[in-house]
């Protein structure tokens, strides 16, 4: 440039207003991310419904940002995400039910054990960590019945595509292959399957020791804590508002628990079309346990039932024997009495038991 001095000085004015767009940007951030959500995100009237589920919520103490993140910190995705919300809503035609989409779902699962570190730990043990690649390249498993779109309804509940595009091939020869490469280390069953940030429920805090009526037996049931993501409705149901498992043995209804938590255990672990326990994968209690919660000998979140047992039983039987080295599945996986099944009859057959009569519900 002919002119230095001109040329430094327009660089100057461009330095200059480039920072200063940088600090009115940095200060709208600043503002947006600390003033009360009503005036920010939930003055948008399609989160609204959202943002009054979660100041009912256990999670009302941490601001929005903290799970969902900001509009910078979630890159392009979700810029595009609500700039196709803003138009959309200027166009008449707003979006009337605000989802998270796959990824974002995956992301939650270490958000949330950032908090809940206990309960992941104990959840990554358990059955329902698994992934992808552990439910569809299951060999075992896909010998017996190829994968079909039923599947995902339990083992994949925010997938947003066809099995066709997850597993190849559909059959019981293989060998089978995970389509999408990122798929294969997702997790089937993420925190958000049975866990509902925005879920109704209370802070806990100690009862009021000097009043008589806050006696620990006097107080009402809390809301459950958990439920189940119908895939196909694509809504969180509450425990206590899943319906309860209607099951026979032959022609005799068997007596199910009331426990709500033991509602979502049946959503997946259900049986036939008939309603016949003990078909397809279905784990009613019957026999000696009929009535009794899957949480009676399950931890929620491990799955781990060992020395539950004794929870119950005195260390010998009346038989004399101890009832964790009886001839059952709890002893012995090869067992033929599954231990949700096992009967007095089981191991005595001439024993005539009479089935008690569930109690009246009048």
């Amino acid at each position: 440039m002919k002119n230095p001095k001109r040329a430094r000085k327009i660089l100057f004015i461009s330095l200059l207003v480039l920072i200063s767009i940088l600090v009115i940007l940095q200060t709208a951030n600043v503002v947006w991310n600390t003033t009360d959500p009503s005036r920010t995100c939930a003055s948008c009237h399609e989160i609204r419904n959202s943002y009054e589920q979660w100041t009912l919520s256990a999670h009302r103490g941490f601001d929005c940002k903290t799970c969902h993140g900001t509009a910078l910190s979630n890159g392009m995705h979700s810029l595009k995400e609500k700039a196709s919300m803003l138009s959309r809503h200027y166009r008449g035609n707003p979006v009337t039910d605000i989802r998270m989409d796959e990824k974002q779902v995956e992301k939650m699962v270490p958000l949330c054990a950032g908090c809940h570190q206990n309960e992941f730990a104990k959840w990554m043990t358990g059955g329902h960590s698994m992934r992808f690649s552990d439910v569809f390249l299951n060999k075992e498993q896909n010998r017996k019945e190829p994968a079909n779109e039923h599947c995902l309804r339990c083992h994949g509940m925010f997938y947003e595509g066809s099995v066709n595009a997850l597993v190849f091939p559909l059959d019981t020869a293989g060998p089978w292959k995970i389509i999408s490469p990122e798929h294969k280390s997702r997790y089937a069953i993420p925190c958000l399957a049975c866990h509902s940030i925005h879920t109704p429920g209370q802070v806990s805090n100690p009862p009021d020791y000097a009043n008589p009526d806050q006696k620990a037996y006097k107080q009402p049931l809390p809301y459950p804590k958990a439920g189940f993501y119908e895939p196909y409705e694509k809504t969180f149901f509450r425990a206590d508002r899943l319906p309860a498992l209607q099951t026979w043995q032959k022609d005799r209804k068997i007596f199910v628990t009331e426990d709500p938590l033991a509602r979502i255990c049946s959503q997946c672990h259900a049986p036939d079309a008939f309603h016949q326990a003990g078909t397809s994968d279905d784990k009613t209690p019957m026999g000696v346990h009929e009535g009794l919660s899957c949480m009676s000998c399950h931890q929620p979140h491990t799955n781990d039932a060992m020395g539950t047992c004794k929870n119950c039983h005195p260390a010998f039987s009346n038989c004399g024997q101890d009832v964790e080295k009886m001839n059952t599945t709890f002893f012995n996986p090869d067992s033929p009495n599954d231990i949700h099944t096992v009967s007095c009859t089981d191991c005595h057959p001439g024993f005539i038991r009479t089935p008690p009569k569930p109690p009246s519900t009048n």
